[in-house]
């Protein structure tokens, strides 16, 4: 588990996001999570488009979530985002979507595996981003 804090993301809650009771419909945490990760990787010198080039890509290969308490409309939250493990091929965060009062709204688990995006397989994380994320930690 990482020993730093973790990396913080502002979210906030649009009218387009909520559904017809007014909370946030459950598949746009995906989003706020999936935005959480990329500008994680993005404080640490990661640019996609540099990563398409070299033809890398990140996909998701498994995640976990749970709900605890709904997001409303114009809530100011915040995704708070760690790499938990990082192995040769994948990487697991851990992030919550956390409310102004410090409460955890929703927590998901996401195992990341890194593809050579041509070819559809497995590759091996490069080794600057490997190292970025381990100064991180």
């Amino acid at each position: 588990m990482s020993t730093s804090p973790p990396f913080s993301w502002p979210i906030r809650v649009y009218y387009e996001d909520t559904d017809t009771g007014g909370l946030v419909y459950h598949a746009n945490y995906i989003k706020y999570f999936e935005r959480a990760r990329t500008e994680l990787l993005r404080s640490i010198g990661v640019n996609q488009q540099t990563l398409f080039e070299e033809n890398t890509a990140f996909v998701v290969r498994h995640m976990d979530m749970d709900f605890f308490k709904g997001a409303t409309l114009d809530e100011a939250l915040t995704v708070q985002t760690m790499v938990s493990e990082l192995r040769r091929v994948s990487m697991t965060f851990c992030q919550d979507l956390v409310n102004s009062n410090g409460d955890v709204l929703c927590r998901a688990t996401v195992k990341v595996a890194c593809i050579d995006s041509e070819k559809k397989k497995p590759k091996s994380i490069p080794t600057s981003i490997q190292s970025e994320i381990l100064s991180e930690r």
